[in-house]
Formats: structure tokens, C-alpha cells, sequence
């Protein structure tokens, strides 16, 4: 018999731990659940010193969405099958192969245990179960209806993971050419530009702007290439920790909105995202007011969230929701006519149906349309580039002819 110690978690929630005799890990672990307990690690008693290869996967592994995609729809179907929220818990605990993910699960359900709402026990772990996750299961708890939330919260998460999965695909190719563009830009200016320097200044005649151009790049980048790349990292380094500040994420989503192609993009994915939850809030009982304060939290633009927040106040005036969004730069005038359409009409929701159906078909064309005017716009960038050290090198080059000459 070998001794092997535990941690495992009871009925009632409460961690225990202990040393428990057995022929192999397998059977310990067999005798722990025959005990009425849930094991979270089990390990040989004489390795205490060893390394937790256990808690370094679950320190190293990340959740990707297709393993939140498939941990919803589980969800959605045990809850549809009349479950209760432990015992759903239970069995995707005992499912779900992603150690992350997992130790997520076991924590959850003991926090729902003790009395902590769903809503609550999700938020705690804000890296896998983001706002939109997590209000979305608020307002299924508040309305009664968790099943339909998980319903769209799946086409919710899997649309928008096809949107970026489309997005990183057409920039795939423009980031390939850049960086070949940028190491060519390099090379020219290192390598080629020098060995033209002595011959033209030996000739000892007046150069052409684009040629003093690149010896004054090749003395900066020679002479202070420390300090450019010390410059590069720190300015990038200040620049990611402004963009999380609040006055950051708001400054970089506006700047992001305004951005010639990508923009229109990011513009549609937010009115798609802003009608679809809505539609959702609206059909499960929400109040508007607490449908804004939702939507606030997950719209994900920061620039969108302050309209938000600054709704709130003129709807408890009973001004409505149409009229405060048509002051907004951001709510196109479809989406503020039809908003319009179901308040007066009362089907809100529907409205809002057809509006995130629209929005997601013109998301998909805007994808494809940015993929191909990125083409023409890089070839003219590339055309630039080369034309720019064709004329720095051949220009003095024509004017030694007409000097031999």
C-alpha cells in the first residue's frame, strides 16, 4: 500500500486535505469520490518535493473560445435538460479538459455553495468570463430565463470569434508584406546606401534631396540606433499602460472608430453587438434602465460605453431611448429609426432582431471589402518605397554620367 496525499473538496463546499492509503493513484482517487468527495489533486506522499507539473499547466494553459464555445453549449444543455446550477457544475467540471478552465469550474461551485449568486461566482475570474459573459448570466438570473441567454450568448461568442478570426486573416498578408518591407527598408539603408556615399562624395556633387534623406537616416540609425530602439521600446511600453487607464481605453477607442477602414469595421461589430444584447435583455423582461446599465459593461468600445452612462440620466427624465442617441457620433440612423419603430410600436425586440441580422451581414461584407483594398494600398506603399531609393541612388548616378559626359 502506498500513501498518497489530497485535496478534495466535500459536499457542502468546504476544502479538506489528508493522507489516504492505496495500491495506485487511480484507486485513491476512487476512494475519495466513494467517500462523497470531489478530489482536486491527488499526489504520491513522498513527493512533496517534486514539481507540480499539475499546477503548471494550469499556470501556463489559456482559455482559447473555442473551449468557452463548447463549455457554454454544455451548459446550455444541462440547464435545458432542468439540472440544477451545482449539479451542471459538477458534471462540467468533470468534462471540461482545460486546466484553467477547470480550477475556474471547482472554485465557481463552491462560491455558488455558500450562497454567492451566479453572476457573482463568475466575475471572480474576469480573464476567462469577461463583462459581456458575465452581465449576459446576470440578466438570465435577474429575467428568470438563463437558458435563451446561453443561447445567444453562444452565437454572440462564436460570431464575433469568426469576425476576428476573419480580421486577423485579411491582415495575415499586409502584416507579411510590412515586415518584409520594413527588413528591405533596412537592408537598403545599411547596406546598400553606404557603399554609394564615398563615390558620390568623392565627385563632390550636389546631392539630390532623397539622397540626403537616406545618409541622414543610415547617420541616425548608425550613430544612435541605442537610442532609437531604447526610445521604441519605452514609447511603446508607456503607450500599452496609457491604453489601460480609462482616459486611455477612451482615447484609443475613438482614435480606433476613426480609423479609415478598420474603423467602419469596429463601428459595425459594436451596433451588432449593442441590438443583439439589447433584443436579448429586452425579450427576458429587463427594464431599459437596467438594459443600459448592462450594455455599459459589455458593449466593449470605450467610446460607445460613455454614451451609455450618460444615457441613463435622460431616460429616468422618460425621454426614451431614440431620441438621447440621435446626439451620439457613433448610432447610425437605422439603427436610432428602428429603435424609434419599437417603442412606438412595442416590439422593441424585434426591431432590434432585424437591426443586429443587418449589422452582422454588413460586419461580414466590411471584412471582406477591407481585405481587398489593403492590396492596392500596400502595392502603392511598396511602389513608394522602392521609387524613393531608385531616385536617391540613380540621381546622383545620372548626374556622374553627365559629368564623365
Amino acid at each position: 500500500m502506498q500513501k498518497f496525499r489530497y485535496q478534495a473538496i466535500t459536499d457542502s463546499g468546504s476544502p479538506v486535505s489528508g493522507v489516504i492509503e492505496a495500491d495506485s493513484t487511480e484507486l485513491a482517487l476512487d476512494m475519495l469520490v466513494s467517500k462523497g468527495l470531489l478530489p482536486s489533486e491527488v499526489r504520491p506522499a513522498g513527493a512533496s518535493l517534486s514539481l507540480n507539473f499539475k499546477a503548471i499547466d494550469e499556470m501556463l494553459a489559456t482559455v482559447k473560445p473555442g473551449d468557452l464555445i463548447l463549455f457554454t453549449k454544455q451548459f446550455r444543455t444541462m440547464v435545458n435538460a432542468g439540472l440544477s446550477i451545482l449539479n451542471v457544475l459538477d458534471v462540467l467540471e468533470q468534462q471540461t479538459e482545460n486546466p484553467k478552465l477547470k480550477k475556474a469550474v471547482i472554485a465557481i461551485s463552491q462560491d455558488i455553495r455558500q450562497g454567492t449568486t451566479i453572476y457573482e461566482a463568475f466575475s471572480k475570474h474576469p480573464r476567462i468570463f469577461d463583462n459581456l459573459y458575465c452581465s449576459m448570466l446576470r440578466a438570465g438570473e435577474v429575467s428568470g430565463n438563463l437558458s435563451e441567454v446561453l443561447e445567444r450568448l453562444i452565437y454572440i461568442i462564436q460570431h464575433e470569434f469568426e469576425i476576428k478570426q476573419q480580421i486577423k486573416s485579411a491582415l495575415t498578408y499586409p502584416a507579411i508584406v510590412v515586415t518584409a518591407l520594413f527588413g528591405a527598408f533596412i537592408f537598403l539603408l545599411t547596406f546598400v546606401i553606404p557603399k554609394f556615399m564615398g563615390i558620390f562624395a568623392s565627385a563632390k556633387i550636389e546631392l539630390p534631396m532623397p539622397t540626403r534623406v537616406c545618409i541622414f537616416l543610415y547617420d541616425g540609425l548608425n550613430n544612435y540606433w541605442p537610442l532609437i530602439v531604447g526610445g521604441v521600446v519605452l514609447g511603446v511600453t508607456a503607450l500599452v499602460m496609457y491604453c489601460r487607464t480609462p482616459q486611455g481605453r477612451l482615447v484609443r477607442d475613438k482614435f480606433l472608430l476613426r480609423c479609415p477602414l478598420i474603423g467602419k469595421v469596429m463601428l459595425k461589430a459594436a451596433m451588432s453587438r449593442f441590438a443583439a444584447i439589447f433584443a436579448l435583455l429586452q425579450s427576458s423582461g429587463v427594464s431599459v434602465i437596467n438594459s443600459v446599465s448592462v450594455l455599459a459593461q459589455t458593449i466593449g468600445n470605450a467610446a460607445i460605453e460613455r454614451v451609455f452612462e450618460n444615457l441613463k440620466d435622460q431616460l429616468q427624465e422618460g425621454k426614451g431611448i431614440s431620441r438621447p442617441l440621435k446626439s451620439s457620433p457613433f448610432f447610425t440612423p437605422l439603427i436610432i429609426t428602428m429603435i424609434a419603430i419599437g417603442e412606438e410600436s412595442g416590439n422593441l425586440d424585434e426591431m432590434l432582431r432585424e437591426v443586429a441580422s443587418h449589422y452582422d451581414y454588413e460586419v461580414e461584407y466590411s471584412v471582406k471589402k477591407m481585405a481587398e483594398m489593403i492590396g492596392p494600398i500596400l502595392i502603392l506603399v511598396l511602389a513608394g518605397v522602392v521609387g524613393f531609393f531608385a531616385l536617391a541612388i540613380f540621381l546622383p548616378m545620372w548626374d556622374l554620367t553627365k559629368m564623365a559626359g
